[in-house]
């Protein structure tokens, strides 16, 4: 359960969102939309500092940030082929905001690979982007990588984040404790070093090293002991491959006091993944505020 005082504090200034929401596409000319997403996305670039980063809007209502799986590949362009299209799924009902992550290949976020606090860089680039649009509360959809994302806003930012769907959340399994960090070397870096010279491996190594072995448990980016304590309400859609280990998400929605879990599996038949689908829909619209 939520206490009131946390309701108030959620509702407070939740009116102006609507009234900004519009206002940062009329300052810019619109941008291209990426190959095979919809036509009718809005595409836009926010700045600060060395980091850029590319964000697209479809939708009204409630704003809902999602960021899409592909571990540091994270992009827009990847939701088509996502276990849930958010872009398409919950047009109707959010204001669905999603981005390219910083330096993500095939994306077109840039910025410096951040070594000292890599998990604290992605929110910063994410709250700095509902700061750029004027958005003050919202909702959160991480797939993938975006589950370490949603933990570290909500502990970053738990008055803004007013609920979080963690769906297949990466997180750390004991029998292959390097898998993260090999794919992102392997994967990710070789892509990222082919077009970023000026970046060497000891540096990506280092960077590497920070975002999955420094805390070499859970979910990477927050401790347990945090999770105790988060009151943001959470809805986990478990997963159990190698990246995305079921105990992972058993953990979160056991430690969590507000969080819940879907059955698993849960994408297979049809009609259980589209109840699946309607569910974290009504978790979602549970928590908006007006």
């Amino acid at each position: 359960m939520i206490d009131s005082n946390r309701r108030t504090v959620l509702m407070t200034g939740a009116a102006a969102v609507a009234t900004t929401a519009s206002r940062v596409f009329a300052q810019a000319p619109q941008a291209a939309v990426p190959q095979g997403l919809p036509a009718d996305l809005k595409i836009g670039f926010y700045e600060k500092g060395d980091v850029r980063v590319r964000y697209a809007e479809r939708g009204s209502g409630f704003p809902l940030l999602a960021t899409p799986g592909g571990g540091l590949n994270s992009r827009m362009i990847n939701w088509p082929n996502a276990v849930i299209n958010i872009v398409e799924e919950f047009k109707n009902d959010f204001r669905v905001i999603t981005m390219d992550q910083r330096n993500a290949t095939n994306g077109e976020s840039t910025g410096p690979v951040p070594v000292a606090n890599p998990w604290d860089a992605f929110a910063d680039d994410q709250l700095g982007l509902m700061d750029h649009l004027g958005i003050r509360q919202f909702a959160f959809f991480g797939n993938c990588i975006g589950g370490p994302f949603a933990m570290k806003l909500m502990e970053r930012a738990p008055q803004r984040v007013v609920a979080a769907i963690l769906s297949q959340p990466v997180g750390h399994k004991p029998d292959k404790p390097d898998f993260m960090y090999d794919s992102g070397r392997d994967v990710w870096a070789k892509e990222f070093l082919g077009r970023r010279p000026d970046v060497s491996m000891a540096t990506i190594e280092q960077y590497l090293h920070n975002l999955y072995r420094v805390r070499p448990d859970f979910v990477y980016s927050v401790s347990r002991d945090f999770a105790k304590s988060c009151q943001t309400p959470m809805l986990v859609l478990p997963d159990d491959v190698v990246a995305h280990p079921l105990q992972v998400s058993v953990d979160i929605a056991s430690l969590a006091p507000n969080a819940e879990m879907t059955v698993f599996p849960w994408k297979e038949p049809p009609e259980l993944k589209a109840r699946t689908i309607n569910r974290a829909r009504t978790f979602l619209k549970r928590y908006q505020t007006a």
